[in-house]
């Protein structure tokens, strides 16, 4: 879920001066409350990913919705509020959310990553390795200097437990998803847990994320738009080697 000036919006390509609220089967007009409730009640998840746009572009806060999200919702949340250093990290979590994100877009430098792992449990944190068309999204040259691989490698290093490949370039195309990073990823870097976000389609692209060695996967669009329904979802979840969802 990505909030914008309050509402729920449909990203794509992450072009946000673009971003709708969401209108589809699932609620009307954007109210993240109905979207989260469909979530549980129509679809039976568990965890929701809520990026807050305003906080991550610097122009505002929805601390006070994700608040009674994480108290109202029945989800346990991930957020990406651009978080910037440790203290706003403990902030997030202060919230009531399960894990905060702290993103490639919106570190000041490479030392904040590090301070942020050692300031907060491996569990409560996700790193987002923020993406455009596969090259390392960041303010920080220190960081879009790196390869994607080479800065899971980094993140191993510090003991980073999970980090979400977010490629903004495939986010609401529909595009597919790159099988062949994740597949590296995980090759290189087993001890990390990798979610992929960006151009999920079907029930397909999570079987291939699964085999791929992904262990999850952020979906929106195909929940939008009907391609995954609950009963899909419930087969996917039920199987040994399948891609948890958020």
């Amino acid at each position: 879920m990505d909030l914008l000036g309050g509402r729920a919006v449909h990203a794509v390509r992450g072009e946000r001066s673009r971003y709708l609220p969401i209108t589809n089967r699932l609620t009307a007009g954007g109210d993240p409350f109905a979207l989260a409730r469909a979530y549980r009640e129509q679809l039976g998840l568990a965890e929701l990913y809520v990026a807050d746009l305003d906080a991550i572009q610097r122009r505002g806060s929805h601390a006070g919705l994700i608040a009674r999200l994480a108290e109202e919702s029945g989800l346990a949340l991930m957020v990406d509020a651009g978080a910037a250093d440790a203290e706003q990290a403990r902030q997030v979590l202060a919230l009531g959310v399960r894990k905060v994100i702290f993103g490639a877009e919106t570190a000041p430098d490479w030392d904040a990553v590090a301070r942020v792992r050692a300031a907060v449990p491996a569990d409560r944190l996700t790193f987002s390795l923020d993406m455009r068309a596969g090259q390392v999204l960041s303010g920080c040259p220190q960081l879009t200097a790196l390869s994607p691989q080479d800065l899971l490698a980094r993140l191993g290093e510090q003991g980073w437990q999970e980090a979400i490949l977010l490629d903004l370039a495939r986010v609401g195309t529909g595009a597919g998803i790159d099988l062949e990073l994740i597949a590296a990823a995980h090759r290189q870097h087993p001890e990390i847990t990798l979610l992929a976000g960006g151009g999920v389609r079907d029930a397909g692209d999570l079987r291939a994320l699964a085999a791929a060695g992904a262990g999850g996967a952020l979906v929106a669009t195909a929940l939008h738009n009907g391609a995954l329904g609950r009963q899909t979802i419930e087969e996917l979840a039920g199987q040994p080697d399948s891609t948890a969802m958020s």
